[in-house]
């Protein structure tokens, strides 16, 4: 399994083919002319395409393609943005929590991602999910992020499988009106007292409220149940610095060195009201699979 730290490394050595598609290239199969460009097989270009690295440009925007028999007209342009150690990273496994038909609860590994880039995207949670063929009723769906959770980090994820499914949920996100809550393990003995944190976060409002569950002296280390308020990006890891008290793992906001621990910070649950269903719905990690100290 590829660590975030050498997934960063791999970018070093890649090119990108920029191609105008002719009136004589437009009946051409999409891996033939990037063979020619390139210098590659048809094979190493179908399996490129199959994760994610080559986009078509047309009068309706770019959008990536992935069958080598695509159809093209005079006019596009193909972008095959070839990364081949990238192409290489093989994404760690998530895990099935609920199948609610429409939309499904999964709990994301770390070194997983919730969404992918111009060179590929075949190591992001909905592209695994959709390649897997895991469901008993309808094998293969179609899946979509709701919401974003980081690289560095595990946890509850919801997945969409309908375009209506998407639209409700982000609804849910966007309103507020889903209950997180969050594991994380902090560097020193936090408050015993619940605490409320409201610093801004590049000048918006953020608010999180962190609890402390357990502190292990031999460590010095706390674990903490934090709830938030907003979504501002890193809103826990960067609140849990301005604490004094910071993520166990975190390189970024934290003091983790390359050799330290993956990232402590797990999204431990989620609370609404189903949009489709109207019914109540709570899901939280098992036991196996739950930050502790």
């Amino acid at each position: 399994m590829s660590t975030p730290l050498q997934f960063e490394q791999t970018m070093a050595q890649t090119t990108e083919f920029h191609i105008p598609i002719t009136l004589d290239m437009a009946t051409q199969k999409v891996s033939l002319i990037l063979a020619d460009a390139s210098g590659l097989s048809q094979q190493q270009i179908k399996h490129a395409m199959q994760h994610g690295a080559v986009w078509l440009e047309s009068n309706i925007g770019t959008r990536r393609i992935r069958r080598a028999n695509s159809r093209l007209h005079a006019g596009n342009r193909l972008h095959f943005y070839y990364a081949p150690e990238v192409l290489k990273l093989v994404p760690p496994t998530p895990q099935l929590i609920a199948d609610e038909q429409e939309y499904s609860v999964w709990h994301k590994p770390t070194g997983m991602l919730c969404q992918g880039s111009k060179w590929s995207d075949h190591c992001t949670i909905n592209r695994w999910i959709e390649t897997q063929h895991l469901f008993e009723q309808q094998p293969q769906r179609n899946s979509f992020i709701v919401h974003r959770l980081d690289k560095a980090a595990r946890g509850l994820v919801l997945i969409a499988h309908t375009k209506k499914a998407t639209q409700k949920l982000a609804g849910l996100f966007e309103q507020k009106k889903i209950e997180k809550h969050y594991r994380i393990i902090v560097e020193g003995e936090f408050p015993e007292e619940e605490q409320i944190i409201d610093s801004k976060i590049d000048g918006k409002p953020a608010h999180s409220i962190a609890r402390r569950l357990f502190f292990d002296a031999h460590k010095q280390h706390s674990l903490l149940d934090v709830q938030i308020k907003t979504g501002r990006k890193h809103q826990i890891r960067i609140h849990m610095q301005r604490s004094g008290h910071p993520v166990i793992g975190d390189r970024l906001h934290g003091n983790a060195h390359d050799r330290s621990p993956d990232l402590q910070l797990q999204s431990f649950s989620l609370s609404f009201t189903c949009p489709l269903s109207e019914q109540i719905k709570r899901y939280s990690c098992p036991n196996a699979l739950t930050l502790v100290l």
